[in-house]
């Protein structure tokens, strides 16, 4: 996924002419610690709520307001890891999409990628967790593929990390079946090292009771 297919369109930017009384409002309305400023189609940064109160000055129009986040933004072109970089790296609740052009182009809410992110992966999908440890040198998708589809199941998703300083990779599989067990010993024939697994319905009721309570907190 890229940025630009990540944009929302229920997000309205400011305006230089806005006020800080004007901006704490539709923070507010938006749940968001952050909004972009735009000068027609430019993009000119963003204010957060921490930038107003320390101006102490809510009248004042924004374009008064010095900026901590003028280069916090990220380009239409941009991969979604960018897009969560940035939000990990400033605590962002929103991320403004500009073009080359330095023309904003809309943003990206927080909650919003979360939600798009838990689809991706089927968070909200019943199904089991497999998540095996491999050596990078070990690693075959096509092999794991067929002992999961060997098993009359498929993936839903799958996502690799890995730590610099190591040769193992962690590879989590979400597969489209609660009953797993017959999978995990396809792979301890083949000798696979499970790290977890997560198989039965309870376990998915928690996984979605957590999955549900996080978006519950973000539209606080």
């Amino acid at each position: 996924m890229f940025a630009k297919q990540l944009i929302t369109d229920e997000i309205i930017p400011l305006k230089t002419s806005d006020s800080g009384a004007q901006a704490l409002a539709f923070m507010d309305d938006y749940k968001l610690a952050h909004l972009p400023i735009v000068n027609n189609v430019e993009y000119l940064g963003m204010i957060s709520e921490e930038d107003i109160f320390v101006l102490n000055s809510f009248e004042e129009p924004l374009g008064n307001h010095q900026l901590s986040l003028s280069n916090t933004f990220v380009y239409e072109y941009q991969h979604v890891f960018e897009v969560l970089k940035l939000i990990a790296e400033h605590k962002l609740t929103v991320v403004p999409v500009i073009d080359d052009k330095n023309n904003y182009q809309g943003c990206i809410s927080a909650q919003n990628l979360i939600e798009k992110l838990a689809n991706v992966y089927s968070v909200d999908q019943p199904g089991g967790l497999i998540i095996l440890e491999i050596h990078e040198k070990n690693y075959s998708l096509s092999e794991i593929a067929q002992i999961v589809e060997s098993n009359h199941a498929r993936i839903m998703s799958m996502n690799i990390t890995s730590d610099p300083d190591s040769t193992v990779m962690e590879v989590a599989i979400k597969i489209n079946q609660l009953e797993i067990q017959p999978i995990i010993q396809t792979f301890n024939r083949y000798n696979y090292a499970i790290k977890l697994s997560v198989s039965e319905a309870e376990d998915y009721d928690d996984l979605r009771e957590n999955y549900d309570s996080l978006m519950n907190y973000l539209n606080i």
